[in-house]
């Protein structure tokens, strides 16, 4: 039986996030402490445990067809490798950073300043876009301390809650660029496999639906349902049922996560009562 190959990350947040999305879309993976491969036992899928910098070389040499991978990582060392699915979690940003007492105008100050990093090929680009030339020191690991020890004017690192930056004494002055997990495709998949890939697919977007989403119930009084139904959104229209107490009715629908606190006080000065608010598993359009 033909599977696809899948490629995650062997540790971190990354991982955690990449087993529970599969999860989500129903597939259950037998893996064990420190295995470096695995099989589903109810999708025809093999998940790799590998290096995040490693995962493009074995997309473009199809020793697996598919990865969740950070976008940040493609720019780096994949940028002829395809995206199928932006994922929506493991965002962060790359960015510029010096030390606090630094004083920074413009991207032009780091002309001929020496920059640590483990993104070399991301600022070489962004800077030369900008017509800044730099001395660029290749890290792989903490690039944080550089500038603490004299090794470096400034870095580019990986940025998520900043905290690190401040504990050495360093601000971020420059986001080179937004990134978030992806679901990256080798250029070799075969047919067979891109099938699986489509049927995978299927289910990842009903999950990154639900997981935008929630559901909406609330009890409405008839005179007041015209003014409530254009605030509310939906998959194709509100559901409006007839409650037993006449003149009111019971109102179904999905709001947006993003817009949802805004949206639900607009309800309430419309007139809307017991509004119940639900998780939504999985959302087929």
């Amino acid at each position: 039986m033909t599977k696809i190959r899948i490629a995650i990350q062997k540790s971190g947040r990354l991982n955690e996030e990449s087993i529970e999305i599969l999860k989500d879309c129903g597939i259950s993976i037998d893996n064990g402490r420190d295995q470096l491969k695995a099989s589903s036992r109810n999708f025809p899928m093999e998940v790799f445990y590998l290096r995040n910098g490693d995962i493009p070389q074995y997309l473009r040499d199809g020793v697996v067809d598919i990865a969740i991978i950070g976008e940040n990582v493609l720019i780096e060392k994949g940028e002829d490798i395809s995206i199928a699915e932006k994922l929506g979690f493991s965002k962060c940003k790359v960015s510029l950073a010096v030390p606090k007492a630094v004083k920074y105008t413009s991207v032009q100050d780091f002309q001929g300043k020496r920059i640590a990093t483990s993104y070399p090929n991301t600022v070489k680009n962004y800077l030369a876009d900008k017509g800044v030339s730099a001395d660029i020191h290749i890290i792989n690991g903490s690039v944080e301390i550089a500038p603490n020890i004299g090794l470096a004017d400034a870095i580019c690192d990986i940025v998520s809650s900043g905290s690190t930056l401040f504990k050495n004494n360093l601000k971020e002055v420059e986001v080179m660029l937004k990134s978030e997990a992806v679901l990256a495709v080798s250029p070799q998949i075969t047919s067979e496999r891109r099938d699986i890939l489509e049927k995978l697919q299927f289910r990842i977007q009903s999950v990154l639906r639900a997981r935008q989403s929630k559901y909406v119930l609330l009890n409405a009084p008839n005179d007041k349902l015209p003014m409530i139904l254009d605030l509310l959104p939906g998959m194709r229209s509100p559901t409006v049922l007839p409650l037993a107490e006449e003149g009111w009715s019971s109102v179904h629908t999905v709001i947006k996560k993003d817009s949802f606190w805004e949206v639900i006080d607009e309800l309430k000065q419309a007139g809307a009562e017991g509004i119940l608010v639900c998780p939504i598993e999985k959302m087929v359009l």
